[in-house]
């Protein structure tokens, strides 16, 4: 292992929690402060690392669901329940994405780097690129979230600038800039916990589709595809477990290192509660309901073969691959082999079941786990403190993006309808029916689909349901996150030996009994509120975004 690659991983260790504050926090931890003198190349190095650190934060990805309809999190203190069902507020935003802390890092290693003498050219515009990538990362995120921000330059906090916010499209243009000055100087090949010309290209990829800038996004996924470096991952679970890790569809992740400690991925707080987890981002019936039958049918097409009342029988294999679903097997952290079971109330024999929804508030409320990074959970020594590392960008994000934005371009073609069918049959999913999408309308609503079920649990599906519009119009997050939040109920047949049919749900239930929540979705919802304190502490900032 490289001394880089030390480095990094050991900044990069501290980035797996979520943080809701903290963004006055502009020197790296244990590396070069300010007031240190930049002496060499390695010193710069050193100090990347602390730009590295909170680039991404592990914990966030693995919630970022429960900001959809896709995803629920039980626990308010945690700030992601009130943002899901509509109830957030600038006194009171739960979650925030708003801060500064790795854009000041990253705007002094930019400033202080000049001070460094005889460094070699090539070393220093590759940490230049690196910072700028971070850096332009960071502005993505709270540009798309809050809808303008101030940009800051100067290796200062944003109580010291005191800037107004810019406009969104003015926050876009000095992403992009950063992105395309990084580019030509980063490495195709990079060690695992860096970002390299294929994140960089990612990052603009992914703000492109997301403002519908298509020409620029499928030019961006064209690059990625052409750097030769990446491809799909022939396993579609081994991705989201230690033995993925280091995949070639992995284009970056939040990386953490076993043999490094201390170790920070929480999976302990995802699973069940009969074997101690916490239940806290749970996945939602609204999930289950899209996918298709494994035949490449839809479950209200007729001749689909689908059993309401055995909703998880041939569906497509993501499902079981992504969800626990009740009468599932699943692995505990001690290496048994249990059936999940969240539909009754006792089990055999009279036991009170863990697990039911009502019976804790770490049960999960959905009566649903992710499998994604969890299964199988003897695979980590210690699930409240593991080396999971959460993805950020893959390939199959890259083949998909291209296709929506080709699509929207120009319709159906050969070269869309193959960059789809990598990705479904990978995951051992028919070829897309020509005929029946044949059309720009049909093959949008397939892609949809597509890249919902694809993605699931790794925090895109709230931007998704933003950016894409109905046929009226209006965000689809104004459908999907309106009314209540339901679970399903019935009972499992414990003694039953196929996990797909043990679980028999009742459709007709009372909606009292599959209650778990109701949301709310206003359409000046598109963007979060500015916490309060932002606008408290800096009187140049303007207004909060229309409607709160």
């Amino acid at each position: 292992m490289n001394n880089l690659y030390k480095y990094l991983l050991a900044g990069l260790l501290t980035a797996g929690s979520v943080s809701c504050s903290g963004f006055l926090d502009t020197a790296p931890r244990n590396q070069l402060s300010q007031k240190t003198a930049w002496k060499t190349p390695e010193d710069a190095e050193k100090f990347l690392v602390g730009c590295y650190d909170g680039w991404e934060s592990g914990g966030t990805i693995l919630y970022m669901d429960c900001l959809s309809d896709f995803g629920f999190s039980f626990h308010a203190h945690e700030g992601f329940r009130s943002i899901g069902n509509g109830t957030m507020s600038p006194t009171s935003p739960g979650v925030s994405f708003y801060g500064y802390g790795t854009i000041g890092r990253c705007n002094l290693l930019l400033k202080q780097i000049e001070e460094i003498p005889n460094m070699p050219e090539a070393q220093k515009k590759r940490i230049i690129a690196e910072a700028k990538v971070i850096r332009a990362y960071q502005y993505f995120t709270m540009n798309f979230l809050y809808g303008g921000v101030p940009i800051i330059e100067l290796p200062q906090n944003a109580d010291e600038a005191r800037l107004p916010r810019k406009t969104e499209a003015e926050v876009r243009a000095y992403i992009a800039k950063d992105l395309d000055e990084a580019i030509p100087d980063l490495e195709a090949n990079v060690t695992r916990g860096r970002l390299g010309k294929g994140a960089a290209l990612a990052i603009r990829m992914r703000e492109a589709l997301y403002y519908g800038d298509w020409e620029v996004a499928k030019a961006k996924a064209k690059e990625i595809i052409d750097l030769n470096v990446y491809s799909l991952e022939p396993s579609y679970q081994k991705l989201f477990t230690i033995a993925g890790q280091g995949s070639a569809e992995i284009i970056a992740a939040v990386q953490y290192l076993e043999t490094v400690k201390p170790l920070k991925t929480s999976i302990g707080s995802m699973l069940n509660n009969s074997v101690g987890g916490w239940s806290s981002m749970v996945p939602t019936a609204n999930l289950i309901n899209l996918y298709e039958m494994k035949t490449g049918l839809t479950t209200d097409e007729s001749g689909s073969g689908y059993d309401a009342t055995h909703p998880f029988k041939d569906r497509d294999p993501r499902m079981a691959m992504t969800v626990c679903y009740p009468g599932a097997n699943y692995i505990t952290p001690e290496g048994k082999t249990a059936i999940y079971n969240t539909l009754d109330q006792t089990l055999p024999g009279g036991k009170k079941n863990e697990d039911y929804p009502e019976s804790a508030n770490n049960s999960s409320k959905t009566g649903l786990t992710w499998n994604k990074y969890t299964a199988p959970a003897n695979q980590y020594a210690d699930v409240w403190s593991t080396n999971a590392s959460p993805i950020v960008f893959r390939y199959a994000e890259v083949l998909l993006s291209y296709a929506e934005a080709e699509n929207e371009l120009n319709g159906p073609s050969a070269d869309v309808y193959a960059k789809i069918n990598l990705v479904r049959q990978r995951a051992g999913m028919p070829a897309v029916d020509q005929t029946k999408y044949g059309t720009k309308d049909k093959l949008r609503e397939l892609i949809r689909r597509e890249r919902s079920v694809e993605f699931a649990g790794e925090g895109l599906r709230r931007a998704d349901i933003l950016r894409w519009k109905g046929t009226d119009g209006k965000m689809i997050a104004e459908t999907v996150l309106n009314g209540p939040l339901q679970r399903m109920v019935g009972t499992v047949d414990m003694t039953g030996t196929n996990p797909e049919t043990r679980a028999t749900i009742n459709p007709s239930a009372p909606a009292e009994a599959k209650l778990v929540e109701n949301r709310i979705f206003k359409p000046h919802f598109r963007y979060l509120p500015i916490p309060q304190w932002v606008i408290d502490r800096n009187p140049n900032f303007g207004k909060n975004n229309p409607d709160y």
